[in-house]
């Protein structure tokens, strides 16, 4: 009876073993979930501080006598130096997050642009220290990008490391439906701001107090993300059991067939990258206000309802790609974007007159179908690299391939010389749609790829 009491616990208490590690493992997938989600959001929500935050207290930092052209030279430097930054961040952290792990360099990158961003909000102004404000004010952004280009390299690979594979869509899209969101909130409280403080010149309570408090806010977020990480996310068990690279891993990114994989992906990215220009950047600063002549309620009022429907879009493309496959949908969406996204194009720049319902149903779908191919880019480019180079090479994709693209103007402006505007605006969409749906082409089918068996 002894013996037979014996063998009958000994797999009662395997069984309980299992079931407490499966339970370990759950919370830890949730507790790195909502980090990668709430990292997206602090990502998004810092990069849009900026445009809209910063645009009207722009005179704090530099004299208000300036020539158009280096007006507008120096107000874009303001974003562009983020987006310089973030390559070089993806970079630096990558190689962290592949040698020294996901979640310590979440940590590091997050606490890096919380101090940054906390920075911004103490600058004294142009009237106090000159034309060293508006430098001052560079500087930080530049290594605000380079930080920000860390905080997603570690934390959304991380993430999906500890998501079954049948799950990865799903979590994709919710990831990244963190993007439209920050965007929401941002604007809200740039709303708020501008009503709260009076809004003009460089002695306005908004240039010289009102700016700040998102920035503030900003830091504090930065900051209690670092601290959610520190005490609630695991680091992955999957980087964990890899046995890593002999060499660099961004050594590794750029030889054999890690850098067929990494240029096909590029290609992928470059070309939505392009679309999605189209939508965040020309939409907002030229079409609507310049072309439909939208005013400022008007215009954020589209925007915001645009930016809602995307959370659940990006969401829906997840699931959409992973019951279908990631290639596949890259391969269908591309040239939808190149020919839907065409005709909607030139749907919208000539409805002038129209009603502000009409153009705002308009712009909602024209955005849910453009900007789709985001709900799927988070799987897809982490499932393309194994795990020694997994952040390494899902930064340096994602955050490269930016760069091109971010010329957009430029390519206008050369085409608009031989086309009509419009015309001009859809050979962008054209271009990138298809550079996309030839990048999925020309890359496998990944949603079965299992992280446990590389």
């Amino acid at each position: 009876m002894t013996t037979d009491s014996a063998s009958a616990s000994a797999p009662r208490s395997a069984l309980r073993r299992s079931a407490g590690q499966d339970a370990s493992t759950e919370h830890k997938r949730k507790a790195a979930t909502r980090g990668a989600v709430y990292a997206e959001f602090v990502d998004m929500f810092d990069i849009y501080l900026p445009t809209v935050i910063l645009t009207p207290a722009i005179l704090y930092f530099r004299p208000a006598s300036l020539n158009p052209a280096l007006d507008t030279l120096l107000t874009s430097l303001v974003f562009v130096t983020t987006l310089v930054g973030r390559p070089i961040g993806a970079a630096i952290f990558g190689h962290m997050a592949d040698r020294a792990g996901r979640r310590r360099t979440t940590i590091i990158s997050v606490s890096g642009f919380g101090i940054c961003t906390l920075l911004i909000a103490l600058i004294p102004s142009y009237a106090q220290i000159g034309i060293a404000s508006f430098w001052i004010l560079i500087l930080l952004r530049l290594l605000d990008g380079i930080c920000l280009g860390g905080g997603y390299t570690g934390a959304l690979p991380l993430a999906m490391e500890y998501s079954p594979k049948s799950r990865r869509g799903l979590l994709g899209g919710v990831v990244l439906a963190a993007f439209p969101a920050a965007y929401i909130v941002i604007n809200l409280l740039g709303l708020a701001s501008f009503s709260v403080f009076t809004v003009g010149g460089a002695d306005s309570s908004y240039s010289q107090w009102g700016w700040r408090i998102p920035f503030v806010i900003g830091a504090a977020l930065a900051g209690c993300l670092a601290l959610y990480y520190a005490r609630s996310v695991s680091e992955s068990e999957i980087w964990n059991v890899s046995e890593g690279t002999e060499s660099s891993p961004l050594v590794e990114i750029f030889r054999g067939d890690t850098l067929k994989n990494f240029l096909q992906v590029f290609l992928l990215m470059s070309g939505f990258w392009l679309t999605q220009n189209i939508v965040t950047l020309l939409l907002p600063a030229s079409v609507l206000p310049g072309t439909l002549q939208l005013d400022g309620t008007q215009l954020t009022t589209t925007l915001l309802v645009a930016y809602f429907f995307l959370i659940f879009s990006y969401i829906a493309s997840g699931l959409i790609a992973q019951k279908i496959g990631r290639r596949r949908f890259f391969v269908i969406i591309g040239p939808t974007i190149a020919v839907l996204g065409s005709a909607l194009m030139i749907l919208l720049m000539n409805s002038a007159g129209s009603s502000w319902l009409w153009i705002t149903v308009l712009v909602t779908i024209f955005t849910i179908i453009v900007t789709s191919p985001w709900g799927v880019v988070l799987p897809y480019i982490t499932e393309r690299f194994h795990t020694g180079v997994r952040a390494s090479g899902f930064g340096l994709a994602f955050s490269a391939s930016v760069v091109l693209p971010s010329f957009y103007a430029f390519y206008l402006g050369g085409l608009e010389k031989f086309m009509a505007p419009t015309a001009a605006v859809c050979a962008l969409l054209v271009i990138g749609g298809l550079l996309g749906g030839l990048g999925g082409l020309l890359g496998p089918e990944t949603k079965d790829v299992d992280f446990t068996e590389e």
